[in-house]
């Protein structure tokens, strides 16, 4: 099959997949066409409903909102010979066999003779849809299975059906990893595939012994969250986010192709659940479902009751001390052993996913990995079951799991598979278990990955070696093991957080002077996210409380230092971000020779939460960027940027995207912006090394700067001035935001002055100091320290 270039994308069905599909797309990049049924006013009607929609939806599907313009519209009635422009053609319509092979044989016709067709069913076999396909189109039909919502959820299920071309399930994992920046398992053709499988299995079982142990479903929810690594909406929560007719439709579909399951019985529908479908109470995009918002209050559902009562329920002191011990292996055992309800629950559930999982595995995964990552990457959790069993003690564990089984405590009396009491665990240095082949298994070896220099790993996978060229006691300048170290090496923050404090400061000033010295770039990139979230405020407590405000300047100006040596170092500096990048995080950003960040990195100068400004060059930076743009223009009047910086600024406001980041002004068009946040060093990488085979050169000082000045600050001052007597800002936001005109408008000096940098790093210091001075910004900061929010005074 010969290469091609997916170019465009078709999305069939408007729905709320198939919309946030499309969304997905043209935050990528990808031209995309939506289809739907015609309407009866407007043909399009329904296709521009579901894109106006999209605006609505949290968390947004959107990267920036103006994208909804790029989603085409198209209906089955006009413009079906249009999908002869797509070279992938997705299918979203409703999980009815029947409606897909109808709209299959409609749309087969006005196919490209090399496009892919491929269905997001999240569970009908693969091979059954094929049927509904032409024979010359079944080698390129396969299932492409999205999980909600598309932009956050990394997981896309690959399925290929028996005809299914090889070569094309290789160019569309490459392309759904590196365009897309999805994380791509290979699914057997079985019912709900991998994480499907054994995410609804892992509800059913909670459901099952919610009932049976008598917990309300809030009580479970602050079990199954965060406290066992789980995602903060839990399960209940989950199931009215999802949707649950969505959950109702999954679970049918086990009782429908999983009637020999050894775990068959379980698979039912309670009265509770199919009472609220009944009513139309689906969760979350009804307005009420498991849990209701009266006022202020959430209600949970009684199930006994049939009535909503105020949530809140808590976990047991003595189950949370189980759940804060540290070493898994204790921890599963403690849970055992108790005898608390809330114990005996988690066990149980654990015990039942873990025999679950074990008995599947040969049927519905390559691996034991593909099964670990679909449950992180799908349903959110922070490891998958065989790690968590695995690292409990593989054999202890399974001890554990037969002995209840044996007992009859277990879900099914269907014994472990005999694999488990051969091996140690599932996952090693050299590869995972694959259960059918009864041997370990390699990572895929398709090229693609070859940019992931970092990809997730799993429990007992072996990590990539580095070695250490030089570091302090909170930053570490390495390279690759199999590397010499003289091109590119890359920058790592050991601070909680990856806060900046005056450690950082130093250790990035003396990796610029090193890499100056001895390599061809520098890369500023953390293993672990996220990228920063600026200042170390647990650092500037005790000068703060100390009144010493000479130190505070001087850590002020030491930040500022280490901002231009970013900007003017001889060698090509590379920020390379994913996730949060805050305060002075974003200032290294904007300093930076370029920044490549991946598309879900929030950006943003947010210190005026905490009653400070941008002073480690932010406030220099947007002041500077500002003038190089009305010099562009025929009016040279700054302050057509100015008002919606300073506003930015004022609002602490967070791009929410790279590409919202971008319009809001915190990354430059040169940057770079990469779909897959494991593929950002490897671009990051390249980008330096191009830079530096072109020759460059730190940049030009500006020699002399503009500034609005006095009457720059005067008309920020009117705007406050109306905010504060509508009673939309305090008084100590008034001065702080009055602090931030003062910066960005070059201080007290008449419009049109010319000023140096410098000048303009001493105005937003001497601000940044001033504030710190005040009782207002000293009570904020203390308390975004001791509770992690925002204060209002």
């Amino acid at each position: 099959m010969s290469k091609f270039i997916i170019r465009k994308v078709a999305v069939l069905g408007a729905g709320v997949m198939g919309a946030q599909i499309a969304a997905h797309c043209v935050n990528s990049g990808v031209p995309v066409i939506l289809f739907d049924l015609p309407g009866k006013d407007d043909a399009d009607g329904i296709v521009k409903k579901a894109i106006a929609g999209l605006a609505r939806l949290e968390p947004a599907p959107l990267a920036r909102a103006d994208l909804a313009r790029q989603i085409e519209v198209a209906n089955y009635d006009q413009h079906l010979d249009r999908l002869a422009e797509c070279d992938l053609v997705i299918e979203a319509i409703a999980e009815k066999t029947e409606w897909k092979h109808a709209l299959y044989a409609r749309v087969a016709p006005h196919l490209h003779d090399k496009a892919i067709f491929a269905s997001n069913t999240s569970g009908l076999s693969i091979n059954t849809l094929a049927e509904g396909c032409p024979e010359s189109l079944q080698a390129r039909f396969c299932g492409v299975h999205f999980f909600n919502p598309p932009r956050y959820m990394p997981l896309v299920e690959l399925i290929a059906s028996r005809g299914t071309h090889p070569a094309l399930l290789d160019r569309l994992e490459t392309f759904l990893t590196s365009t897309l920046g999805k994380s791509v398992i290979r699914a057997l053709d079985t019912p709900n595939f991998v994480a499907n499988r054994i995410g609804v299995f892992s509800i059913l079982a909670v459901l099952h012994h919610t009932e049976r142990l008598g917990l309300g479903f809030d009580e479970v929810d602050a079990l199954t969250g965060p406290l066992i690594g789980r995602p903060k909406s839990a399960t209940y929560r989950t199931a009215d986010v999802v949707g649950l007719d969505t959950l109702t439709h999954v679970i049918r579909t086990m009782i429908a192709t999983l009637p020999d399951d050894p775990w068959a019985a379980h698979f039912k529908l309670p009265a509770w659940l199919e009472t609220l479908v009944g009513q139309g109470a689906l969760g979350q995009k009804s307005g009420a479902g498991i849990y209701r918002k009266e006022g202020k209050k959430i209600r949970v559902l009684d199930p006994a009751r049939g009535e909503y009562r105020d949530s809140g329920a808590e976990v047991a002191p003595e189950v949370a001390a189980i759940l804060a011990e540290r070493d898994a292996g204790r921890r599963l055992a403690a849970l055992r052993a108790s005898a608390h309800p809330q114990a005996r629950f988690l066990w149980a559930i654990f015990r039942d996913v873990f025999h679950y999982a074990a008995h599947h595995l040969s049927a519905i995964a390559h691996s034991a990995r593909d099964v670990d990552l679909a449950m992180r990457w799908g349903f959110g959790w922070a490891q998958g079951p065989f790690e968590t069993w695995q690292e409990a003690g593989w054999q202890t564990v399974a001890a554990a799991i037969a002995a209840d089984i044996a007992a009859g405590h277990a879900m099914s009396a269907t014994p472990l598979p005999a694999w488990v009491d051969t091996l140690d665990g599932v996952h090693r240095v050299e590869g995972a278990f694959d259960a059918a082949g009864a041997r370990f298994v390699a990572r895929s070896a398709l090229p693609v990955y070859q940019r992931q220099l970092f990809p997730e790993r799993v429990t007992g996978e072996a990590e990539r070696a580095t070695r250490t060229l030089w570091e302090n006691p909170e930053v570490r300048l390495w390279t690759l093991d199999d590397e010499d170290g003289r091109h590119v090496p890359v920058l790592s923050f050991k601070s909680r957080m990856n806060a900046v404090g005056p450690v950082v400061l130093d250790g990035i000033i003396e990796a610029v002077h090193r890499a100056e010295r001895e390599h061809d770039g520098l890369v500023i990139w953390q293993p672990a996210g996220p990228f920063s979230v600026g200042a170390n405020l647990k650092q500037i407590r005790p000068l703060l409380e100390a009144g010493d405000f000479v130190a505070l300047e001087g850590i002020v100006a030491k930040f500022q230092q280490m901002s231009q040596t970013l900007k003017y170092a001889q060698i090509p500096v590379i920020a390379a971000v994913s996730g949060l990048a805050l305060g002075g995080g974003c200032e290294i950003v904007m300093h930076a020779t370029r920044a490549v960040c991946a598309q879900e990195s929030y950006i943003g100068l947010v210190e005026a939460g905490v009653g400070l400004i941008p002073a480690g060059g932010g406030c220099k930076e947007f002041a500077l960027r500002t003038s190089r743009a009305a010099a562009r223009t025929a009016t040279n009047d700054p302050m057509n940027w100015l008002q919606g910086i300073f506003q930015t600024l004022a609002l602490g406001q967070l791009g929410k995207s790279a590409l919202q980041a971008a319009e809001l002004g915190f990354l430059r068009e040169q940057d770079i912006v990469v779909p897959h946040a494991h593929e950002v060093l490897h671009v990051a990488r390249q980008t330096a090394r191009a830079l530096h085979a072109a020759g460059h050169r730190a940049p030009l000082a500006p020699a002399g700067i503009p500034v609005a000045g006095r009457g720059g600050i005067a008309t920020l001052q009117m705007m406050l001035e109306n905010m504060r007597e509508g009673g939309l800002i305090s008084p100590h936001d008034y001065r702080v935001s009055l602090a931030i005109a003062t910066a960005l408008c070059g201080g007290d000096v008449e419009g049109g002055s010319l000023v140096d940098e410098r000048w303009l790093l001493d105005v937003e210091r001497e601000q940044f100091v001033t504030l710190l001075g005040t009782p207002e910004t000293a009570a904020r900061l203390v308390h975004m320290l001791e509770t992690g929010k925002p204060l209002r005074n």
